[in-house]
């Protein structure tokens, strides 16, 4: 006759077992999608893609790739050297992610599309001046012209010198002839007057000069 012991024992076995089974299940390591990646020599002279899912599985699919021998290789990021040695940081780069592998005593060089660091732009000059002439209207005999001046490549200044047509033009020199003309006459006068003046002065100088030599005489 079965004892409560041997019943419960019979009970548990299946428990137990389920239990190690999902315990397995648990533990054992999230298998990750293949990505695709890019790996270059370390002359950049071979370019390969592959897909992997894991630093360790790319590894070893750049060695067969590449057709490296040796077993004592470094996988670093192709645009800046920086080493991939880690399964945490590996899954943290981007697809289509550019590695180089680099044997035994090699070491990582920039490429010829590397960005150098950004420099200061170059002065050519200390101004710039730049004429433009143009028309607002097609009658417009001279037009207008703008003036646009730049220093040091940074700084401008423009004015607009704007040309009236052809009767306004000679309206002003007219204008401006007259306004002449009156300051000439105005000066013709002043220095006519300022001449008779000084003769005027003279005639007496030399009537009062005769008159004191005629005393001088008679006495």
């Amino acid at each position: 006759m079965e004892t409560a012991w041997d019943c419960a024992g019979a009970l548990l076995r299946p428990l137990t077992f389920m239990g190690s089974q999902t315990k397995k299940v648990l533990l054992a390591p999230l298998k990750h999608p293949a990505r695709p990646f890019r790996v270059s020599s370390h002359d950049r002279s071979s370019r390969r893609g592959l897909m992997a899912g894991s630093l360790g599985e790319l590894l070893s699919k750049t060695l067969d790739a590449l057709m490296i021998t040796s077993r004592l290789v470094t996988l670093v990021l192709e645009e800046d050297g920086t080493v991939v040695d880690t399964e945490e940081f590996f899954q943290t780069l981007g697809d289509n992610t550019h590695f180089m592998a680099l044997e035994k005593g090699q070491k990582w060089t920039p490429g010829g599309n590397c960005v150098p660091a950004r420099q200061p732009p170059r002065r050519s000059g200390i101004v710039r001046v730049t004429l433009d002439l143009y028309k607002l209207n097609p009658r417009d005999v001279i037009g207008c012209l703008n003036v646009k001046a730049t220093m040091y490549g940074m700084y401008s200044v423009s004015y607009d010198i704007r040309c009236m047509g052809l009767k306004a033009l000679l309206r002003s020199l007219l204008r401006v002839l007259s306004h002449a003309a009156q300051v000439t006459g105005q000066f013709l006068v002043y220095a006519g007057t300022y001449m008779l003046q000084v003769l005027a002065n003279t005639e007496e100088q030399v009537v009062a000069g005769s008159r004191c030599r005629q005393g001088v005489t008679s006495g």
